[in-house]
């Protein structure tokens, strides 16, 4: 049982500090460990290109176009049975570097989509996805941050394992932080972390969440879209409903016939990928006009883009 521990913050600093502390509580319970920093890595930004669907969808695999260390980055990740994320808060939320890996997971790791590249392999003969893939996984994260703007984190790490369909063993924020190697109920928090993690490893049936509810009952998170209407969307798992307050709480309320469209759930995944397919459809369609061909000629030829002198 191998555990991974992923740092984004400054090499030796307080994320690779808690990091560690939580690889140090997974070896605890017997876990083999290994540990990552991602700013030794050279991980490039996603361009959009849509190799990773396209190379999906024509049985050709799971593919990117992009030449760095992200490939080695996921064989580790999927190498390992569960995984510890420390990053650090940056303007309330994740790193830029995080939301990069993030994108590069995008559609080329999104279960739902894997299922379909793998079932168009196996009929026509392609290249089959990495059966790693469409394997369940536990992971766990700490938002490391130097004081409490921190609204936004544990929905930017819930986003990155809902693609994937990871399951959620602590999401968990550590505020004013600058001296958190002094602060020993933080590295004890950071150790049972680590003992959750390898725990939950050992037998995926039995993985549970261990960290706060949060208001969504279906994925914890606190994090809404408060529509004009009154309807209010979970931000993470695009269920909508009714936030009330009772007994002076917060109530998420929704129809049960919502389930099926949470982005974090197989059926939530095919009608979103249904509603891809149509609107791509109408797309391709519309943009193999004549028209559509001078107007893009119109922006491409208006102005290009300024770019630094380079010797």
């Amino acid at each position: 049982m191998k555990i991974l521990g992923i740092s984004g913050g400054t090499p030796n600093g307080n994320n690779d500090a808690m990091c560690k502390q939580a690889l140090m509580g997974a070896q605890e319970v017997g876990a083999e460990i290994e540990f990552i920093n991602l700013n030794k890595l050279d991980i490039k930004h996603c361009t959009g290109c849509k190799s990773c669907v396209m190379a999906l969808f024509s049985g050709k695999g799971s593919l990117c176009s992009l030449k760095d260390d992200f490939n080695w980055l996921l064989d580790k990740i999927y190498d390992a049975d569960g995984i510890v994320w420390s990053i650090p808060i940056f303007e309330k939320g994740s790193t830029g570097l995080f939301h990069t890996i993030t994108d590069r997971f995008g559609p080329r790791m999104d279960r739902g989509n894997v299922i379909i590249g793998n079932k168009i392999s196996s009929e026509n003969g392609g290249v089959p996805i990495d059966p790693r893939f469409m394997e369940d996984k536990v992971v766990s994260y700490m938002g490391v941050g130097g004081s409490d703007w921190n609204t936004l984190i544990q929905c930017d790490f819930g986003m990155q394992a809902l693609t994937p369909m990871w399951k959620i063993i602590d999401n968990e924020i550590f505020p004013w932080c600058l001296d958190i190697i002094m602060n020993d109920a933080a590295l004890e928090r950071a150790t049972q972390i680590g003992r959750n993690i390898a725990e939950a490893a050992k037998d995926y049936s039995k993985a549970e969440y261990k960290g706060i509810d949060g208001i969504c009952p279906h994925c914890h998170s606190r994090n809404f879209f408060l529509d004009e209407d009154g309807k209010a969307i979970c931000c993470l798992c695009g269920i909508e409903g009714k936030i009330e307050v009772v007994d002076g709480k917060y109530k998420f309320t929704f129809p049960e016939e919502q389930l099926k469209h949470a982005h974090d759930t197989l059926s939530g995944k095919f009608l979103h990928g249904d509603d891809i397919q149509r609107n791509e459809a109408k797309a391709r369609a519309a943009m193999q006009t004549e028209e559509a061909k001078a107007r893009q000629k119109k922006y491409r030829e208006f102005i290009t883009p300024l770019v630094p002198e380079r010797k």
